[in-house]
């Protein structure tokens, strides 16, 4: 199986991190920022807060991982596909994702994964909107075998 034809090509690093940085925050900008994306008819909003270096919390939650906010790093696997969280929640009905709700930490989540790409967005559900939340690789056997286990319990009716 191949990537769907609507998910954009990564956006590959060429050496000037600084540069690399505004330009895949413009791309984050176009996408979230300047447009109003709706996510199955419901309001996207942004988590802007802390804003950082002028960009929004949400931005640094697409291109960074680590376990402890002030100490996450930009990952080039996420900066690579920073154009790739807006196509997957706009063509969430398409059969290549697998999307269900979950709940972490006493919240409530939506996971959009496209699998065959080893690709997860996360939205977090709030009062009357969706906060755009996370999005990562999903590259290691575990995660896939727990969020596989996740969808199929929550096709069934099961704990979601």
């Amino acid at each position: 199986m191949s990537a769907p034809e609507w998910l954009p090509p990564l956006f590959k690093f060429k050496g000037d991190f600084a540069a690399y940085l505004e330009a895949i925050y413009e791309l984050f900008k176009a996408d979230f920022v300047d447009t109003k994306p709706t996510f199955r008819g419901r309001t996207l909003r942004l988590k802007r807060h802390p804003m950082s270096e002028g960009k929004e919390a949400t931005f640094w939650h697409f291109i960074q991982e680590g376990p402890v906010e002030p100490d996450r790093l930009p990952d080039l696997k996420r900066c690579e596909r920073i154009r790739w969280p807006r196509p997957i929640i706009d063509n969430s009905e398409d059969a290549s994702l697998k999307v269900w709700p979950n709940t972490r930490k006493g919240e409530t989540r939506i996971l959009l994964w496209l699998e065959e790409e080893e690709y997860l967005v996360v939205l977090a559900e709030r009062k009357g909107y969706l906060l755009p939340w996370t999005a990562y690789m999903v590259d290691k056997p575990h995660r896939k075998r727990k969020l596989l286990k996740e969808f199929e319990d929550w096709k069934k009716g099961g704990p979601k």
